[in-house]
């Protein structure tokens, strides 16, 4: 059995907060005041949590099993975290693959066995930095970026935080939204995190960084020399009919469909491997749809109306 061991960690000084508020007073601004008010009300405190043994990974396995590579590393990783009795706290993680091939939901799953939080960020046409560091408080509309809003506003201090499709980030030279990743993913610099709005240092090292892309032009290699870089492939065959498989089960709960074979066959399975994880529930969804208004209680190859992609067959999948 595993379970998330939690401790607690101070992402900010409460007197800091206080100072920064008579300011935020002198500047008659009520929406930092607001924000200020909240960082005292909920205190500086946030759990940071670790898995109880490596185990807790094992079902990542089946559930991305195209992730093996990244997943035996974060076992060693989680390991020796485990026996030094410290955080699991590792470089920032680039996920390198087409799109479709669970990039995100691998996120998301390794955040819910973590026991922590998500937070997803486009990095698609990222227009301005603030959305990261967060807009000073003199603009109009200034608000706090998404790294401070999780921190404080969340109950964990090392949220997975994802961003996606960092290579294809764009600003302008006053507004660079990759400037503030040098900061946050260094574990050194990143404990004194400084969001533009709120004027407080936060301490975001804990934070556990997931970042994808597609390919690796567009990215600097200052900041790629910061990650641990993953090729990550398309399924195999047999891969895809696991991620196959598991998607149909969960949508199956999901729709209460109990009167529904929670078993696809081999021939609806093959006809799936010609689709990316990311489209399978979609062509599962459909299929179902056919399956229930034909009154039949399993899927047929002729439910999963899918498009060939013959690229991806040339590489068997």
């Amino acid at each position: 059995m595993t379970i998330s061991i939690a401790r607690s960690h101070r992402i900010y000084s409460m007197q800091a907060v206080e100072s920064a508020q008579e300011r935020a007073r002198a500047l008659k601004s009520p929406e930092l005041e607001a924000f200020y008010d909240d960082m005292l009300e909920l205190g500086a405190e946030r759990f940071v949590t670790t898995p109880s043994n490596t185990g807790a990974l094992d079902p990542l396995y089946e559930d991305c099993p195209n992730f093996s590579e990244v997943l035996d590393d974060l076992k060693r990783y989680l390991g020796l975290a485990i026996a030094g009795g410290a955080s699991f706290n590792l470089m920032p993680v680039l996920l390198l693959g087409d799109p479709g091939v669970g990039k995100t939901h691998f996120g998301k799953r390794l955040a819910a066995v973590l026991g922590t939080e998500f937070e997803f960020i486009s990095m698609n046409a990222l227009s301005a930095g603030f959305v990261i560091t967060g807009s000073s408080s003199t603009w109009k509309g200034a608000k706090c970026g998404k790294v401070a809003e999780r921190l404080v506003r969340g109950k964990f201090a090392n949220p997975v935080v994802l961003l996606d499709e960092v290579e294809k980030a764009s600003g302008s030279t006053q507004s660079d939204p990759m400037a503030a990743l040098y900061q946050l993913l260094e574990p050194e610099t990143s404990r004194a995190f400084h969001d533009e709005f709120i004027d407080v240092d936060l301490d975001a090292s804990q934070v556990f960084w997931v970042l994808t892309a597609n390919s690796l032009e567009g990215i600097p290699s200052a900041l790629l020399s910061r990650m641990a870089v993953y090729d990550v492939p398309a399924p195999t065959t047999e891969q895809a009919a696991v991620i196959a498989q598991r998607v149909y089960a969960a949508l199956l709960r999901e729709l209460k469909l109990k009167q529904i074979d929670e078993n696809l066959s081999e021939n609806v399975l093959d006809k799936l491997a010609e689709v990316s994880p990311r489209e399978m529930r979609k062509a599962l969804l459909d299929g179902l749809g056919h399956a229930v208004a034909a009154g039949r209680d399993r899927l047929v190859p002729e439910d999963v109306r899918v498009k060939s992609d013959p690229a991806r067959r040339r590489i068997g999948f």
